[in-house]
């Protein structure tokens, strides 16, 4: 059976939001052909007007929008700058409103479940989106269950994704569901990506989302990063940062919404998630990290993840 993907364009709109999505599922009909199997996706760009400009500058030709009422198996949306432009327009909801209602599935990519969101589809529902636009999609959006951590979030036949590269992780999932693991492990490897990042995993880490600050405490967080393996006290990074310990807190606070502390356990649950992820048993975890013992990084791990670490390293690990 060969399954229809409309890859919704618009002005603006962020091209590896298509892109990349739209390789994986072609790359799938690669690896079938090469196995004398007939491709398994019709692949289509549609776009109202047909030639849109994309946020990197590079033009994008697509087909008219389809006419309602014909079949489709997947319409996804991406994301971009100029998704808040077409959540105004009246007519492109209609016809995704329409769309939906025939598609066995409907997903989008980072800033795109704003309109999917805006059509109503996500009422109740649970969904991802890129963790920058978070605060803004539950305060516009508060009948949707917003989940801001993960990659990628299925809801029944609704898919979301968090930002731009997460869109591969999502495409990835649904070939999976459509043609098996072993397919979807071959695309992966033609692309040379992991199979997935499963969609429970964190969508940013600790040391990204510390990118955010002005960089005052970058070498802060690169000692700490460096030595979390060792006990690390409040009084050792103020000496590091050569601030007495109230004073650290007191800026750093300012500076990152967060305590050096607080700082300093999420470091370590990343460190932690990584070790868990290759394999590694839950005490090397804690000993590596530098919780210490296993029963001190349960608590934090739990506490952070709501699962164990090593229900966590069950399941994510290769």
């Amino acid at each position: 059976m060969t399954r229809r993907i409309e890859f919704l364009a618009y002005e603006a709109v962020q091209i590896l939001d298509i892109t990349g999505p739209l390789q994986v599922f072609a790359s799938a009909n690669d690896l079938l052909q090469t196995q004398g199997k007939p491709t398994a996706y019709d692949l289509e760009t549609v776009a109202k007007p047909s030639t849109v400009k994309s946020s990197s500058g590079l033009a994008l030709i697509a087909n008219p929008l389809p006419q309602a009422g014909t079949a489709v198996d997947t319409v996804l949306v991406p994301g971009g700058f100029g998704i808040d432009k077409v959540c105004e327009d009246r007519e492109l909801i209609s016809w995704l409103t329409s769309r939906a209602a025939t598609a066995r599935r409907v997903a989008s990519v980072c800033s795109g479940a704003f309109l999917l969101a805006t059509a109503g589809l996500l009422d109740g529902k649970y969904a991802a989106t890129h963790w920058q636009r978070c605060a803004e999609f539950k305060e516009r959006f508060p009948d949707v269950r917003l989940k801001s951590d993960p990659i990628y979030v299925q809801d029944g036949n609704l898919w979301t994704s968090a930002g731009i590269t997460a869109g591969i992780d999502l495409a990835l999932a649904l070939v999976q569901e459509d043609l098996g693991r072993e397919i979807a492990l071959g695309v992966a490897r033609q692309l040379v990506v992991f199979l997935k990042r499963p969609g429970g995993q964190s969508q940013f880490s600790a040391a990204l989302d510390l990118q955010n600050d002005s960089g005052r405490f970058d070498q802060l967080h690169s000692w700490m990063m460096q030595n979390l393996q060792q006990p690390i006290t409040l009084n050792d990074m103020a000496e590091q940062a050569v601030m007495s310990p109230r004073t650290l807190s007191r800026h750093y606070k300012k500076e990152t919404g967060r305590s050096p502390m607080r700082t300093l356990e999420e470091m370590r649950l990343d460190r932690v998630r990584h070790l868990l992820e290759q394999g590694r048993p839950v005490a090397q975890a804690a000993t590596r990290s530098g919780f210490g013992t296993e029963e001190t990084l349960r608590q934090a791990f739990h506490r952070r993840f709501g699962v164990s670490p090593q229900a966590y390293r069950e399941r994510f690990s290769n």
